[in-house]
């Protein structure tokens, strides 16, 4: 099972008050976000969702709690284009861009340090680099594309600051505008996470178009879901749990609807419990009310959603019955507070010198699954990274490289898994699509990929590699560099017998000369050999010779 280290959390005081917990969260920052200030006092994150674009600023303050100083919403439809959402119409693109421009000039009122993350949306469309380019270049926001996977994680790290449900085992539904993430979880163990496509935006879409709700519409979708949810079901089986939650718009407006049929809605709706069946009673209120125009008029109702809020529901209880949850409890808090609390630790370097709990125990669960001789990978690992260590400065590398150097070495070899044959490339089809990699942005996932993909053979090109073409021209830099230490710390176990015990690096006239300390007094000829043949791009790149001795 994969072991998640996320937070680090208070729980229930002595006199049975609730402490809001603090928490640890583990990464690493980026090339561009290495530039701000390592400690930030303000810091921002923005959801960019299918339905909505969300931000949240707030004060860091002590024991890295938060203090928010201000949300902002906006209902942009980024997924209101073509079906099945796999291109983003020219009017999406243009209202995300505004709506994050406008969100750049907030956060920088107040001096944030800022962190965005997309989901479904921009996920799956197949013209997502324009949005990306353009959110960059016009807003001055880094777009980080999310997994469905890493989406569920940073849910259930937001939620973990909301309710007191860290020594509890747990169930989490967060139903968004394009998808619908599922988590089973203890505490900082996250034991079960999918993301399946279903959400308020795309069964408005495909049933109730223009919110318009007509003959057995209700019926269909509800099949519809139960259908798309049998693998969820299937393979959740057994797992039991104490509690269940539910984050998002859809369960808060929902929530509050439950709650004004009782005559009184709560100023929060944080912590709410409101049952399944009183979930349905309020769907079919819903569904009865046939126009967007009839439903807004409903008490409790989020007007703003009263287009979408049928299909959304419809996820939410469908969900809910199949899993065989009673009772549903409401956490304000979801992915962009965790992406708050992830994007302080990235800020600050969290993992330096090291791959992280959550980040680290997901590559060797990869590596377990798909490599037969890990002893070797671990062992060339080390080696890269002390090359690593000892030619940072030289190559402008840095602790966010180092890491992501260490993770490539480390997933080099899991393309055997499908054949010896070229396995290279098959390492970079495994990493990219592997739903088993915890807490790396779609941006690291690709790099760790490419310094797999090109740890042998042919050295990366522009010209003849279209997926290292496509890298900004930094990240290219990166590949380069770190696929050039690993080939070389490849050569050094070639006998796949841990017989370098160390490397030693020192300047010579015209280069570098890279000095191995044995393990014993065995012979190292034959990895002097092979690390010196696969040196070039190395060399390359240190414009001078790299020499390989027995120190």
């Amino acid at each position: 099972m994969l072991g998640m280290m996320v937070p680090r959390l208070t729980g229930a005081a002595p006199d049975g008050s609730y402490t809001p917990p603090m928490a640890v969260v583990h990464g690493v920052p980026t090339l561009q976000q290495r530039d701000h200030r390592a400690d930030p006092d303000v810091i921002a994150a923005i959801d960019i969702g299918t339905n909505s674009v969300h931000m949240v600023v707030a004060r860091v303050a002590n024991n890295d709690r938060f203090e928010v100083i201000t949300k902002e919403k906006e209902m942009v439809r980024l997924g209101s284009g073509r079906q099945e959402m796999k291109h983003l119409d020219p009017d999406a693109i243009d209202r995300g861009v505004a709506a994050l421009a406008r969100c750049r000039s907030l956060a920088d009122s107040w001096g944030a340090l800022t962190f965005a993350v997309a989901t479904s949306a921009v996920r799956e469309a197949r013209n997502a680099q324009e949005f990306i380019d353009r959110a960059r270049d016009e807003a001055g926001i880094d777009v980080q594309v999310i997994s469905g996977r890493e989406e569920a994680r940073l849910i259930h790290l937001g939620v973990l600051q909301a309710l007191p449900v860290f020594d509890r085992d747990l169930v989490l539904i967060d139903v968004g505008g394009g998808s619908t993430e599922v988590l089973f979880g203890r505490g900082s163990e996250v034991r079960y996470a999918r993301s399946v496509k279903l959400g308020s935006l795309r069964m408005t879409r495909e049933f109730f178009p223009d919110g318009e709700v007509v003959g057995d519409a209700v019926a269909r979708c509800r099949e519809h879901v139960r259908a798309r949810l049998a693998p969820v079901v299937h393979e959740t089986e057994g797992m039991g749990f104490d509690v269940a939650v539910a984050s998002s718009g859809t369960a808060e407006t929902l929530a509050a609807m439950v709650a004004a049929r009782s005559g009184s809605v709560p100023q929060s709706m944080n912590g709410f419990v409101m049952g399944i069946d009183e979930l349905s009673q309020v769907i079919d209120e819903l569904a009865g009310a046939r126009t967007t125009a009839d439903r807004r008029r409903l008490p409790g109702l989020d007007a703003a959603r009263a287009d979408i809020v049928v299909g959304g529901g419809i996820v939410l209880e469908q969900v809910a019955r199949s899993l065989g949850i009673d009772a549903l409890r409401i956490s304000e808090y979801a992915l962009r507070e965790g992406v708050l609390l992830d994007g302080l630790h990235r800020s600050r370097g969290g993992t330096l010198h090291h791959l992280s709990d959550l980040r680290r125990d997901s590559v060797f669960h990869l590596v377990e699954l798909c490599d037969d001789d890990p002893d070797h990978s671990v062992q060339v690992a080390r080696l890269a990274l002390r090359l690593h260590d000892e030619l940072a400065d030289r190559l402008g590398l840095g602790d966010a490289e180092r890491e992501l150097l260490e993770a490539g070495a480390l997933l080099s070899n899991v393309g055997l898994f499908i054949s010896h044959s070229r396995h290279h490339k098959h390492s970079y089809y495994v990493i990219r699509n592997s739903e088993h990699l915890m807490g790396f942005t779609d941006r690291e996932v690709e790099l760790i990929a490419q310094v797999a993909r090109f740890h042998r053979r042919s050295a990366p090109s522009e010209e003849k590699h279209p997926e290292f073409a496509a890298l900004a021209e930094a990240d290219r830099r990166v590949v380069r560099s770190l696929a050039a230490l690993l080939r070389v710390a490849i050569g050094l176990d070639r006998n796949h017998d841990g017989s370098v015990r160390d490397v030693r690096v020192a300047a010579i006239d015209d280069g570098v000369e890279i000095r191995l300390i044995p393990a014993d007094a065995g012979d190292l000829a034959m990895e002097v050999l092979t690390a010196g043949d696969r040196s070039s791009l190395l060399a390359e790149l240190l414009d001078g010779s790299v020499e390989v001795r027995v120190d």
